[in-house]
């Protein structure tokens, strides 16, 4: 994606395949913030060609113009990564190196759905540990308190059973998912001890005493004007 409107274009596909605003907001590594305004961005830029259909707006300015400063985030577009299964498995052998340093009784890898599980499946095999996923609660998030909803354990997968584990993600935005991710395993009687990402947005070393680690710490220094 080269810029803010391809990611406009994007979210206005997802929403149309019936994706909750969660869920466009993990596609696009953004925040549940950032997919909310791009998916309202989307739904004003409609209205607005369904508007220049029958009237003269070749004046006016664009919807997203109109419509305030855009939310302070980054898009991490990691795509020439993961569609290509060499590269995906390079990547992995270097997370999973970062995880190394812990030890060899971790004997479980949770990855987080969904960019997190593909991820997760490489860094298991370079650990040589059990597959667990997690399907946190922004999939089912469209307005309101997340706090309401509840994520899951896959029983697909590797269940916690009290175990020692590494969790894996793509991208870390604001900590929440990892934070909830954490929170969910240690509900189950695991202990995460580490975590790792491809990107980090934020620049966080731990979360709820779990050390964080990513290969890309990715931080802005921009500010809206």
């Amino acid at each position: 994606m080269k810029n803010v409107d391809d990611l406009i274009e994007s979210a206005a596909e997802l929403a149309a395949r019936g994706l909750s605003k969660g869920e466009i907001a993990d596609e696009l590594n953004v925040s549940r913030e950032t997919a909310s305004w791009l998916v309202e961005r989307s739904d004003a830029t409609t209205q607005s060609d369904a508007k220049a259909d029958t009237t003269d707006t070749s004046a006016e300015p664009t919807a997203a113009a109109e419509n305030g400063s855009r939310p302070q985030d980054i898009h991490v577009d990691w795509a020439a990564i993961g569609r290509d299964s060499k590269r995906m498995g390079h990547i992995a052998a270097a997370m999973a190196d970062l995880l190394a340093k812990h030890g060899e009784d971790v004997d479980l890898t949770i990855g987080i759905e969904k960019a997190g599980g593909p991820i997760a499946t490489l860094v298991a095999r370079e650990l040589e540990t059990d597959l667990g996923t997690y399907t946190p609660a922004k999939h089912q998030w469209e307005e309101g308190d997340i706090e309401d909803l509840g994520g899951t354990f896959s029983r697909n997968f590797a269940g916690i059973r009290n175990r020692e584990c590494y969790v894996v993600d793509d991208t870390i935005t604001s900590g929440t998912t990892m934070r909830e991710t954490i929170e969910a395993i240690r509900a189950e009687g695991g202990e995460p001890l580490a975590c790792v990402v491809l990107a980090d947005k934020q620049g966080i070393e731990e979360i709820e005493g779990v050390p964080i680690y990513s290969l890309l710490q990715v931080i802005s220094v921009g500010t809206n004007e």
